[in-house]
């Protein structure tokens, strides 16, 4: 019975739920709520997979939002133009060196004579200065300094967390915290 009563409950709710629109998803993108695109846009997906600039739209939602494992399925719905194909590379580019990064962290594999495309994306530079031995450690903390800002550094660690562990991206200007990125 009370299983019964736990389903009547939920088809009653759920149609009180608002419906997710493309609309929605792009006035989220534009306002600069990207977790909230890129969460909802990933709800709306089957609807949006063939209009490679709503998938593009979508794909830099997630990254921004750091949810760079969201991007796998953007890449390979983005294949039909020079553009789309392009944007293809560039998250490909930056899902690889996560992925790869997290790969030498944890499993201490040397990737230092890797050399992918460089973009404007933070795990990117961190990617390639990481490559480069352009860090200093100590106590299992990277840290690095920007080429481009001096007043700007890195620090890079594992997080062990409860469930996986992450990386973690610290960015400091002037030795003030300003940003923190975590992958898995």
């Amino acid at each position: 019975m009370k299983k019964f009563l736990f389903l009547i409950f939920a088809i009653f709710i759920s149609g009180f739920a608002k419906k997710i629109t493309i609309k929605d998803v792009v006035d989220y993108y534009n306002k600069g709520y990207y977790q909230k695109a890129c969460l909802e846009g990933n709800q709306i997906f089957n609807k949006i997979k063939k209009n490679e600039d709503l998938v593009t739209l979508y794909a830099f939602s997630c990254l921004k939002a750091d949810y760079i494992d969201r991007l796998a399925v953007p890449i390979i719905a983005l294949r039909k133009t020079k553009r789309a194909r392009a944007n293809a590379a560039y998250f490909s580019a930056i899902l690889m060196q996560k992925k790869l990064l997290y790969h030498a962290l944890l499993d201490n594999i040397d990737i230092s004579g890797l050399k992918l495309p460089e973009t404007d994306y933070i795990l990117s530079k961190i990617f390639t200065m990481f490559t480069k031995k352009e860090y200093d450690k100590k106590n299992g903390i990277y840290v690095f300094k920007d080429p481009d800002d001096s007043e700007i550094t890195y620090k890079m660690y594992i997080d062990q967390g409860r469930n996986h562990k992450k990386i973690v991206i610290l960015k400091f200007k002037k030795d003030k915290l300003i940003k923190k990125y975590q992958y898995w």
